[in-house]
């Protein structure tokens, strides 16, 4: 049985307390976690201040370097870091090994932000009075950041986080996911054995009702960045003050199919974001939207297609869908989906629960007002919704307080500019679903989706400060 600690001041550190970490597949306990208390996260983020001091000095070429032997360390332990995701998250191996080859891109693009980061030249001579002067910007690194991690993409996540905080001489104090702290604990050895100095990064695993307060409120903290639920999203950007902060809220991500849309070439990618991870994405396709045309062609290839899918062990290269992070989310879905039913929603395919799991599942004759439509399921759901104009789906699509990203399929160039232009979302994709996302685009959401962007290098703009420098050039 594994137990963990605190990773604070390159050092492993003991608790009084800790908690069971359990499989989401099969409910056994997989390892003992250290549960930090106040005290613990107010000494890594001290330590955290204490550290920035020294690694602001450290030359863009240096922190490049780490970053690209942290990149090298990950493709030795690509396999090993595959297993950590099954284990603790129930990510299908096969989708482990897709978000470690992200991750590692991740820690590239960061490496090469490293060198990146860079300010301009004023024109001082275009006022009147100023020509005796030269002017010019600079980056310089906001200090100690806290980052607040979800359990769904648990290494490429942190890595949005630590890679464009670190590129630019931030030090992190890191709160991953109750659910997955061993992905995080295990970047702690890879980034020392990387050469990253003690006490850049810290981190603390536990709950995040008990500890969020101190990382978000504690003086040294200079920056929050935040993946997770809207309603602790909130929260913390009530407490922060005149921190920055960066917030990814989720989504109920929508696509829409045009009639010119060859249906079979897109079948296959469609059902693939809706029920990647079950669904625990926060921008998988929740929400398609086809012309009333060719509707019924769609939603049956869609179900067949959907039926394909194996359900079954995450450490089974053969599996597509696993179990769900744990039985409470389960409940509510399955609760969701019955109050839905009760108003007229009918499942097309799918809708079988166990404790753990829920099979892939099609709703039809669904309304907005529903919870599986206008909120995050977060689950293996998707709705099908029928619609008679470009301007009709336009119109569904923007009726809602989320808008992370949104997809549209033409072959209308004239339809696929005017929807980019039209739909309320952080993110148009024209022909693919909204579930794609590269790790050096910028991402982010407007409504109640977020606020900020994340990508390497719009990431390290929010974790610099300017600063602008002007000389006069004689006395």
């Amino acid at each position: 049985m594994k137990e963990t600690k605190l990773w604070i001041n390159g050092q492993w550190q003991d608790t009084e307390k800790s908690y069971e970490l359990t499989s989401p597949y099969s409910g056994e306990v997989i390892a003992h976690i250290a549960k930090a208390s106040i005290q613990d996260v107010e000494r890594a983020i001290e330590g955290a201040q204490q550290a920035f001091q020294l690694f602001k000095k450290t030359t863009a070429y240096e922190r490049a370097e780490i970053l690209y032997k942290v990149v090298d360390i990950m493709r030795q332990r690509k396999d090993e870091l595959a297993e950590i995701l099954a284990l603790e998250a129930g990510k299908p191996i096969t989708a482990g090994i897709a978000e470690i080859d992200r991750t590692i891109a991740t820690y590239q693009f960061a490496a090469e932000g490293a060198k990146q980061a860079k300010g301009e030249t004023v024109p001082m001579d275009a006022a009147p009075g100023a020509g005796d002067r030269i002017g010019w910007t600079k980056r310089e690194p906001l200090g100690v950041i806290s980052a607040i991690t979800p359990f769904n993409f648990p290494f490429n996540l942190v890595a949005h986080k630590l890679g464009p905080a670190f590129a630019v001489g931030n030090t992190v104090v890191l709160k991953p996911a109750t659910q997955t702290p061993l992905s995080a604990i295990v970047m702690a050895d890879i980034f020392r054995e990387a050469g990253l100095p003690d006490g850049a990064l810290q981190i603390v695993t536990g709950s995040g009702g008990e500890l969020s307060d101190t990382l978000v409120t504690h003086p040294y903290v200079k920056k929050v960045t935040f993946t997770g639920s809207g309603k602790v999203g909130l929260k913390i950007k009530e407490k922060i003050g005149l921190r920055k902060i960066t917030l990814e809220l989720g989504s109920n991500a929508a696509v829409i199919v045009e009639p010119s849309t060859p249906i079979d070439k897109i079948i296959s990618r469609c059902v693939s974001g809706a029920f990647n991870f079950a669904g625990q994405v926060c921008i998988s396709l929740q929400r398609i939207y086809v012309h009333s045309s060719i509707v019924d062609e769609f939603t049956k290839a869609f179900v067949a297609e959907t039926e394909k899918l194996i359900v079954g062990d995450p450490l089974d290269k053969n599996t597509d869908v696993s179990a769900m992070i744990n039985p409470n989310e389960v409940v509510r879905i399955r609760d969701w989906i019955k109050e839905a039913q009760e108003q007229g929603a009918v499942i097309a395919t799918g809708g079988v629960f166990t404790e753990r799991s829920l099979t892939p599942t099609v709703m039809t004759n669904v309304t907005a007002d529903m919870k599986i439509v206008c909120q995050e399921t977060f689950a293996p759901i998707v709705s099908i919704v029928s619609y008679e104009t470009l301007d009709d789906a336009i119109r569904l699509v923007n009726e809602s307080d989320l808008g992370l990203n949104a997809g549209i399929y033409t072959n209308i160039l004239s339809d696929a500019l005017y929807a980019a232009d039209e739909l309320q979302a952080g993110a148009v994709i024209i022909n693919d679903i909204p579930t794609f996302r590269i790790d050096n685009m910028p991402y982010g959401g407007v409504k109640m989706s977020g606020y900020g962007r994340e990508g390497i290098k719009w990431a390290i703009e929010e974790m610099t400060d300017m600063k602008f420098i002007s000389m006069k050039k004689s006395f």
